[in-house]
This record gives C-alpha cells, sequence and structure tokens, in this order.
C-alpha cells in the first residue's frame, strides 16, 4: 500500500474497514499530520453494523441511540399520500440499540 517513492511508511495513515467476508466497507485517509479519532473509528464501525442489514441507514453525525433512517420508498402512494408532502423520502425510526 505504499507509492514506491515515498521516503519512509508514514506517508501512508489508512484505516479499512472489512467485514467479515472480506468486503472493505469504509476506508479513512489521514494526513501524516493530522490526530486519528479513535472515537470517530468506533462510531463508523458501529454505524456499519447498524447498516449492514440494509433496512436502516446512518444520518450525517449519527451516534448510537439517534435516530436513524429508513430507505425511501419507491411506492408512488407514499410519497402521493396526504401529508406525505417531503416527509416520504426522509423517514426515521428510533435506534433500538442491537
Amino acid at each position: 500500500m505504499l507509492d514506491e517513492t515515498a521516503r519512509d511508511s508514514s506517508a501512508m495513515r489508512a484505516t479499512y474497514y472489512i467485514d467479515p467476508q472480506g468486503i472493505v466497507r469504509a476506508l479513512t485517509w489521514y494526513p501524516p499530520t493530522i490526530g486519528r479519532s479513535v472515537e470517530e473509528m468506533l462510531r463508523l464501525v458501529t454505524a456499519l453494523k447498524k447498516a449492514a442489514s440494509g433496512e436502516v441507514m446512518t444520518p450525517e453525525g449519527w451516534t448510537p441511540g439517534g435516530d436513524l433512517l429508513l430507505p425511501p420508498t419507491n411506492a408512488a402512494e407514499d410519497a402521493l399520500a396526504p401529508g406525505a408532502t417531503d416527509s416520504w423520502f426522509y423517514r426515521t425510526c428510533k435506534d433500538s440499540g442491537k
């Protein structure tokens, strides 16, 4: 993962998040002059686990216990239902903590 012209291994500051099946789910890259946040790394792992089923998504800034997003529906009746105006594509649910 190092460029052949790199002076040393400190040029590489990346973290790969790989699931049990060996699929890379996320990666983060930092320059050597910027510290990495362990708290953010753990938040990302928790969010990846939470969203793995495809039943929910985590919004920007999500933390465990916060509201989750439900996938948008493709059903026209949901988009056209009374009171649906703009909320048919932004549906939330409570995090069950599991």
